[in-house]
C-alpha cells in the first residue's frame, strides 16, 4: 500500500497517494488547473507552464511535475497566478491562428478551455503582436490533417510517437523562433515512417492534427475492434444510423485507449455501397436478388439431399462465438456430418496440437498486460508491429523500463531496431535453431532443476537428444553463430521472468508442429510456465480465431475441446441437442477440397470466409469451388470465393450483431449491435437458424445470441462460469468454470493439461522444408502481413485511405538480389513457381536475407498464393506458407500491357 500524503490545496484539506503529482491530485478532485501539455500517459513535460500553482512561499510552481508533499499548502488561483497564465496563454493565442467556429476541435480544445477560464479577451490579444507563421498545412495522410499554424508546442505528439508508440516519425526542429514539429528532412507525414495510427491526433490538445472526418457522433456504442486477436475495445461514433468514428476505450485492459490504423481508421465498410443486401441465387450463371424464403427453400431442398460424407462447412475466425458454436451444431447435428474447419487450419492449429502436447493447451498461457512487465522477451516468427501493432506496444513499453528483447526472424523487422539480440536464421531452420538455445541452457547449467524435477517428464530424453547435436552443423543450417545462440539462450534462462511470442512464422511449415513443440521445451526448461509475464504466447492472426477453436469449429472436438470419440462427450452433445451424432473425427480443411475437387463432397457450406485468396495452391482450390455441385457462401461482400457460389447469403457485419469474441490472451468480450444491417442482411446465427428451421429442425428457435451462449457454456466447461451479465465490465479469461470463478489470466500455475498434470519434454530433429531452392526456382518465397491491409482484404480493401497508402501488392527483395536481375525498384516483375505465376512491382529490402522474396496475400490482383505450396504438416495439417520456390523476371516494356 502505498503512503498517504495530508495536503490543502485552496484551503481544503485532501489526501493523495504518496508520488501523485499535484495536477493529478486536483484532477482526481474535479479542481480545474489550465493546462495543455499533460497527458495522463506520458511523463510530465512542464513545456506549456500553464499548470503553474502558488506554493506558502508565494512561489509558482507547475503543478505537473512537482508532486504533493505532507503538510503542503497550495493556491490553484490567485491575482498573482492569473495574471501569468493570463500573458502565457495571450502569446500562444497571438501565434495561433484563430478560426475556432470552423476548427474541428472547437469544444474539445485545451487552449480554447483555458482561455475561457482565464477570461482572455480580445482587446488584451491586441496589444500584442502577431506573428502566425506561414506554414502550409500537411495534407498527405488519408486520415487526418496536420496544420500548423495551430501548433502550441506542447510536444505531446512527440512523446506519444517516441514513448509510447515506439515510432519516432516527429521531433521538435528548426530551434528558436522557428522551432516547430516536423518529421526527418521536413517531409510531409505520409513520407515519414509514421503508421497512421493516429495516436497523435487523439492526444493533440489543440486544432494542429484532426481527424479528416470531422463528423460529431450523435451517440456511441461500447464493443471490440473486428480486425487482429488482440481484441482492443473500442466505441463505434454513429449519427443517421451510420458509422462516423471509432476511439479505443480507455478503460479496456486490452488497450488501454489505443488503437493501430485499421482499429481507428478503417471503418469504411460498415456502411460501403457494395454490402449485401439481399439474398443472391446464380440462374444461367447470373446471379439474381430474390427474398430470404426463396433462397432457404432452395438450400433447404438441397441440403436435405446431401448428408455425412458429402457435406462440410467452413466457419468463420470473423464472425462470433455464438455463430460458430451454431455452425458446428448445425453441420454435425443435421447436416449428421463430421467435417468442419476453419481458418485456423492456416495458422494456428500447430498450436492447439503442439502445446496440448506438452503443457495441455494450445492457447496464450499468459494475458497482453503482462508482456510489458517481463524480464525478457523472445519474440520469434512474428512480425509483431504490423500484425499486433496494439500489443506490441506492450513489448516496446518492457524495453523502456529495462527488459532484455530477443528478436528471431528471418526478416529484419521494424522490432529488430528495439532488440538487445537479433538472430536472422535461414528461413525452415526455427528447429535447429531452438534445440541449439536449449542445447546452451542444459550444457551449462541454466534450466531450472527443481521445476524440471516436480513439473515435467522426458528431461533426461530431451537432454540426450541434444547432446548428439553438431554445432558445425547447427550452424550451417541455421546461418547464425555458435556465441550468438549462446549470448540468446543466456538472455533468455536469465530472464526472469521470460516470456515467448509467436506467430506465424513459427507455425506455418510443413514441420509447425515441431516448431511449436521447441518453443515449449525452452519455457519448461526454464521454468517460465505458470509464472505472471512468462509463458509461452501464440499470437493468433484474426479477431475471433481463438473463439473459433474454442466453440469447436474443428474436425476432432467438440466446443470447448472436447473429443468427438470420447462416447461420454458424444453421448452429453447427443442428449443435450436431441441429435445423432458421429464419434468420428472430421476431414481438415486441405481434405476438404481434395474432396470436393475428387467429386466425393457434393455441397459445401462457406461462413465469412474467402479461401480463393487465402488457401495455398488457390488454383486448385478454384477447381474444388467450381466441382462442388451446391455451393452456399455467407459474406458481407461479393468475395472472390462468394463468386462462386450457388446461392450468396447477406451477412452483418459486427456492427449490426451482438455477440461475443474471444481474443488471443483467451479473454471472451462482449460485442454490441450498433447500426441496423443493411437491406434484408441477417446475423450469421439467424440465417443458419432459418435454414434448420427450414429443414424442420429442432434445437435452433434461439431468439438472441445471448440464449445461444446459454446453451454453449452450459455444454462447455472451460466457458461454464461466463454470461453477459459477467462480460459487461473487461470480459473474462477461460478457464472460467463456474460463477464464482474470476477467470484465469495465468494457466499452468499449479498444474499442466495433460495427463500426468505435468508438462512434457519432446525431443525432436531438424527435419528441411518441402521445397528446396535449385536452379530453376532459386529464390525462397516466404508470405506476410501489411500492416494496412487484413487477410483476404474483404474489409480492408474497401477503405479509400488504407487503399491509398498501400494498395498494390509488391515483391519486395533483397538489394543484391535485385542488382544481380538487373532491378532497381518499381519494375513490373513475373513470378512463377511450380503451381503457378503472377505479377507485380518490385520493392527493395536490406531487411530480408539473400536468396529470399516476400510478398502479402491480400491483393486479389496479385494473388501471392497462387504460388504458395500444399505441403503440409503432416500432425496439424497446416501447409507450408512460409516457404515456396519461385523465379523472377523482370517484364520488357512490349510484355506490360499483355
Amino acid at each position: 500500500m502505498k503512503k498517504k500524503i495530508k495536503f490543502l490545496m485552496d484551503g481544503l484539506e485532501f489526501e493523495a497517494d504518496e508520488g501523485t503529482t499535484i495536477l493529478q491530485s486536483a484532477i482526481e478532485n474535479d479542481i480545474y488547473i489550465p493546462h495543455l501539455c499533460y497527458n495522463s500517459q506520458l511523463k510530465p513535460y512542464g513545456a506549456c507552464r500553464l499548470c503553474l500553482v502558488e506554493n506558502a512561499e508565494g512561489r509558482l510552481i507547475t503543478s505537473c511535475e512537482n508532486q504533493v508533499e505532507e503538510g503542503m499548502e497550495i493556491k490553484t488561483h490567485s491575482m498573482k497566478l492569473n495574471r501569468v497564465k493570463k500573458m502565457l496563454i495571450s502569446l500562444l493565442i497571438s501565434n495561433h491562428e484563430k478560426n475556432c467556429l470552423s476548427c474541428t476541435q472547437s469544444d474539445n480544445c485545451k487552449l480554447q478551455e483555458a482561455a475561457s477560464y482565464l477570461q482572455v479577451n480580445e482587446n488584451e490579444l491586441e496589444n500584442l503582436r502577431q506573428s502566425v507563421k506561414d506554414v502550409p498545412r500537411d495534407e498527405s495522410n488519408p486520415f487526418f490533417i496536420r496544420d500548423l499554424k495551430k501548433c502550441i508546442l506542447c510536444g505531446i505528439c512527440v512523446q506519444v510517437c517516441a514513448d509510447i508508440m515506439g515510432v519516432n516519425a516527429i521531433d521538435f526542429g528548426f530551434r528558436g523562433y522557428d522551432t516547430r514539429i516536423t518529421t526527418f528532412g521536413d517531409k510531409d507525414i505520409l513520407e515519414s515512417n509514421c503508421v497512421s495510427c493516429g495516436e497523435c491526433v487523439e492526444a493533440c490538445p489543440v486544432g494542429a492534427l484532426v481527424s479528416r472526418n470531422s463528423l460529431t457522433p450523435a451517440r456511441e456504442v461500447k464493443t471490440i475492434c473486428p480486425y487482429c486477436g488482440v481484441g482492443c475495445g473500442i466505441y463505434l461514433g454513429i449519427r443517421g444510423g451510420e458509422i462516423v468514428s471509432v476511439r479505443g476505450d480507455p478503460e479496456s485492459m486490452v488497450n488501454q485507449g489505443k488503437l493501430c490504423v485499421k482499429g481507428r481508421f478503417a471503418y469504411e465498410f460498415i456502411n460501403h455501397p457494395q454490402r449485401l443486401k439481399k439474398p443472391l441465387i446464380k440462374k444461367q450463371g447470373k446471379f439474381e436478388e430474390v427474398g430470404w424464403d426463396e433462397a432457404l427453400k432452395l438450400i433447404a431442398d438441397k441440403f436435405s439431399k446431401y448428408s455425412g460424407n458429402e457435406f462440410a462447412s467452413i466457419a468463420s475466425a470473423k464472425c462470433t462465438n455464438e455463430e460458430n458454436y451454431l455452425l458446428q451444431k448445425f453441420t454435425r447435428g443435421v447436416m449428421e456430418s463430421p467435417h468442419i474447419d476453419h481458418c485456423a487450419r492456416l495458422c494456428h492449429a500447430p498450436s492447439v496440437v503442439g502445446l496440448s502436447r506438452s503443457i495441455g493447451s494450445g492457447a496464450m498461457s499468459n494475458s497482453i498486460a503482462e508482456i510489458g512487465q517481463a524480464g525478457c522477451i523472445m519474440a520469434i516468427g512474428t512480425n509483431t508491429t504490423v500484425s499486433h501493432p496494439v500489443l506490441a506496444l506492450q513489448i516496446i513499453k518492457a524495453v523502456k523500463t529495462g527488459s532484455k528483447l530477443i528478436v528471431i526472424n528471418p526478416q529484419k523487422i521494424e522490432l529488430a531496431k528495439h532488440a538487445d539480440i537479433f538472430l536472422q536464421h535461414n528461413p525452415g531452420s526455427d528447429v535447429a535453431l531452438l534445440m541449439a538455445i536449449a542445447k546452451v541452457i542444459v550444457d551449462e547449467g541454466l534450466y531450472n532443476q527443481s521445476f524440471i524435477e516436480e513439473r515435467t517428464e522426458n528431461f533426461l530424453k530431451l537432454k540426450k537428444s541434444l547432446e548428439i547435436l553438431s554445432w558445425d552443423e547447427l550452424e550451417h543450417i541455421t546461418g547464425v553463430e555458435k556465441e550468438k545462440i549462446r549470448q540468446t539462450a543466456y538472455m533468455y534462462a536469465e530472464g526472469d521472468p521470460s516470456s515467448i511470442l509467436y506467430a506465424m512464422g513459427i507455425t506455418q511449415h510443413s514441420h509447425g508442429t515441431d516448431n511449436v513443440l521447441a518453443v515449449s521445451n525452452l519455457a519448461l526448461l526454464t521454468g517460465n510456465l505458470g509464472r505472471e509475464s512468462s509463458g509461452v504466447n501464440p499470437l493468433r492472426g484474426q479477431n475471433n480465431v481463438q473463439g473459433s477453436c474454442d466453440m469447436g469449429t474443428l474436425p476432432n472436438v467438440f466446443p470447448g475441446y472436447q473429443s468427438v470419440e470420447d462416447p461420454e462427450i458424444v453421448e452429453k452433445f447427443q442428449k443435450a441437442w436431441n441429435m445423432h451424432l458421429k464419434p468420428v473425427n472430421g476431414m481438415m480443411l486441405s481434405e476438404i477440397f481434395e474432396k470436393a475437387r475428387s467429386g466425393d463432397l457434393k455441397s459445401l457450406y462457406i461462413m465469412g470466409e474467402n479461401p480463393l485468396l487465402s488457401e495455398p495452391d488457390i488454383q486448385k482450390v478454384k477447381m474444388a469451388l467450381e466441382n462442388v455441385e451446391f455451393l452456399v457462401v455467407q459474406d458481407i461482400f461479393l468475395t472472390e470465393t462468394a463468386r462462386q457460389a450457388d446461392v450468396v447469403l447477406p451477412a452483418a457485419s459486427f456492427a449490426e450483431k451482438e455477440g461475443t469474441f474471444t481474443n488471443t490472451e483467451r479473454r471472451v468480450q462482449r460485442i454490441k449491435k450498433a447500426i441496423i444491417a443493411p437491406g434484408d442482411s441477417k446475423s450469421d446465427w439467424e440465417i443458419i437458424s432459418a435454414i434448420a428451421k427450414k429443414m424442420e429442425k429442432s434445437g435452433f428457435d434461439f431468439k438472441s445470441a445471448e440464449e445461444i451462449f446459454s446453451e454453449m457454456t452450459a455444454l462447455t466447461p472451460i466457458y461454464g462460469g461466463i454470461s453477459y451479465d459477467r462480460l459487461e465490465n473487461q470480459g473474462l479469461h477461460w478457464p472460467c468454470l463456474d460463477i464464482d470463478d474470476p477467470g484465469t489470466p495465468i494457466l499452468h500455475q499449479n498444474q499442466f493439461n495433460t495427463p500426468s498434470h505435468k508438462g512434457i519434454f519432446h525431443p525432436l530433429e531438424y527435419i528441411p522444408s518441402a521445397e528446396i531452392p535449385d536452379e530453376e526456382y532459386p529464390f525462397i518465397l516466404g508470405t506476410g502481413r501489411s500492416l494496412y491491409q487484413y487477410h483476404t482484404g474483404s474489409m480492408t480493401r474497401k477503405v479509400n485511405g488504407l487503399n491509398y497508402i498501400d494498395g498494390e501488392e509488391f515483391l519486395e527483395i533483397n538489394p543484391d538480389d535485385a542488382s544481380n536481375l538487373n532491378i532497381k525498384g518499381g519494375e513490373l516483375l513475373e513470378i512463377s513457381s511450380r503451381r503457378g505465376t503472377i505479377r507485380a512491382r518490385s520493392r527493395i529490402n536490406p531487411g530480408l536475407l539473400s536468396g529470399c522474396v516476400s510478398m502479402t496475400f491480400h491483393f486479389q490482383e496479385a494473388p501471392a498464393n497462387c504460388l504458395t505450396q500444399t505441403a503440409r504438416d503432416p500432425v496439424s495439417g497446416t501447409p507450408e506458407l512460409k516457404i515456396s520456390t519461385v523465379k523472377i523476371r523482370v517484364l520488357s516494356e512490349d510484355e506490360i500491357d499483355i
